[in-house]
């Protein structure tokens, strides 16, 4: 691995200087080493060296709703991605709602790679895997609609102040949402050229983010789409 230097976009895996300042998870201690593990920015803060995390990651806590994407199955438990530097765990017991017998109990036949699941971060102390759950009103396997990746720095204006931004799509298009704090929306709409449209405004939302009157700007997009397409 190279040593980042001063200046420099810094990609995860890079050695950064002793010296340099970084937060917890986006760098780590290994082999006595500091390494970035998301895409970043050496800059200079009151004279000191600090790394910055220019692409924004989920960071998980307990008692947090996140949509994870079941990546592989283990002997007892499935892996999750849960668009994290954490790879989160699923055990069986948990999704099965009974103790898991290996002998007869196929994990394959429950969730497979590619999966989408609703789940709840039960434990985690970043010194080990989030723990998940779908034991809860409205969690378990994703069956209907897609998912959609947002950044999960964007995703509080996805969702709005009292959810006002969610709302007005909600309204505009006939979808539900479902946004979760990891930057992931589930959605579910009454017909392909809606969910198409429901897409579209959620990205144009992740783009426009930091801007004004980006509301108004959707609700009017919306309209405008539904017209040109006729639905």
């Amino acid at each position: 691995m190279g040593r980042a230097v001063h200046g420099t976009i810094v990609v995860p895996g890079e050695r950064l200087d002793s010296k340099v300042e970084g937060k917890h998870p986006y760098t780590l201690e290994l082999g006595g080493a500091r390494i970035a593990t998301v895409v970043g920015l050496l800059s200079r803060r009151d004279d000191k060296h600090v790394f910055i995390n220019i692409k924004g990651v989920y960071v998980p806590e307990v008692g947090h709703v996140v949509i994870g994407l079941v990546e592989s199955i283990g002997a007892t438990s499935w892996h999750v991605d849960i668009n994290a530097p954490y790879e989160a765990i699923l055990p069986a017991q948990d999704f099965l709602g009974r103790p898991f017998n290996p002998a007869v109990d196929d994990l394959a036949r429950y969730l497979r790679p590619g999966d989408y699941i609703k789940a709840r971060v039960t434990l985690f102390d970043k010194t080990r895997n989030p723990i998940l759950s779908v034991q809860g009103e409205g969690l378990g396997r994703v069956v209907n609609g897609i998912v959609v990746d947002i950044s999960p720095s964007k995703i509080a204006r996805v969702i709005g102040k009292r959810r006002s931004m969610a709302n007005m799509i909600e309204e505009k298009t006939g979808c539900t949402l479902f946004p979760t704090v990891n930057g992931r929306v589930h959605i579910e709409c009454p017909s392909r050229e809606l969910e198409v449209i429901a897409v579209m405004a959620l990205k144009i939302v992740e783009a426009e983010a930091h801007t004004v009157g980006l509301t108004e700007r959707i609700a009017r997009f919306i309209e405008e789409e539904r017209a040109r397409r006729g639905v």
